[in-house]
């Protein structure tokens, strides 16, 4: 039996769950696919959301509810030479306030719920499902094929929300192959530390939270840069770094990751 929808978004990252969120309201058949196990079983970013005025646009107080770890009140960015420093540090209350400048998150948590709202709202969330091609009509696009049992799903707008580098866009001919020297790889760990001792050594209010971007000499020779985000009881500590000066320079990115933490 041909399974036909309105539409089909491809991930469920804070993109397309929002995208399938707004779209199921507007009473449409919408199919989310996310080949992770849940949604945010395959995100590892950072995390801070800015702007989340954008979030409030399609739910409103949504802070009541949301697995926000904590608001972003104070942001630090940091130049480091080999043997100096010099940082630049903002921080203001009325960031700690409705509707908030920023959010620190963890996206397994967060795009769980976010998925979950669009879920509420009608759309169809299908997990642990591998988008391997689109199916087309002559030249347009028609639906997708997906790896599993009755794979063909059907629908006359496919929203490729699989990320920055999109099978399913370069599959359409609408992106181009990036090369190395265009790409970032970012890698983090996630420390556990409980709240009341991030509070205290980074001098935190409550839910109030902190970002250090570290630039300059923070992956040594190798282009890019660091960063440290508190969050309610860990802290995410990681590197990015731009792939063609990572082969250029033979690092491997946790090389960089430990030097950087050092």
């Amino acid at each position: 039996m041909k399974q036909q929808f309105d539409a089909i978004v491809v991930g469920a990252g804070p993109a397309g769950s929002s995208a399938a969120l707004a779209l199921a309201r507007a009473g449409l058949q919408v199919a989310l696919i996310e080949r992770g196990e849940y949604a945010g079983a395959k995100n590892v970013s950072g995390a801070v959301l800015y702007a989340p005025g954008l979030l409030g646009d399609l739910l409103p107080n949504y802070w009541e509810e949301a697995p926000i770890e904590r608001y972003l009140t104070r942001r630090i960015i940091t130049f480091l030479g080999r043997e100096s420093a010099l940082s630049v540090d903002f921080r203001t209350n009325h960031y700690a306030q409705p509707p908030y400048n920023g959010l620190m998150l963890l996206r397994p948590k967060f795009d769980r719920w976010l998925a979950g709202k669009a879920e509420e709202a009608g759309a169809v969330l299908i997990t642990s499902t591998v988008v391997d091609d689109l199916l087309y009509d002559g030249e347009q696009v028609v639906g997708v094929l997906c790896r599993r049992l009755q794979g063909e799903l059907y629908a006359p707008v496919v929203i490729a929300a699989d990320g920055a580098n999109s099978f399913l866009a370069k599959r359409a001919g609408l992106q181009h192959t990036f090369h190395a020297a265009e790409m970032s790889l970012g890698v983090k760990e996630v420390l556990r530390l409980d709240a009341h001792t991030i509070e205290e050594r980074f001098n935190l209010n409550g839910d109030d939270g902190v970002a250090n971007e570290y630039l300059g000499f923070a992956s040594g020779d190798v282009k890019g840069g660091g960063f440290l985000y508190t969050n309610r009881d860990t802290l995410s500590i990681g590197v990015i770094t731009q792939i063609a000066s990572l082969a250029e320079h033979r690092q491997k990115p946790y090389q960089l990751l430990d030097q950087f933490k050092r």
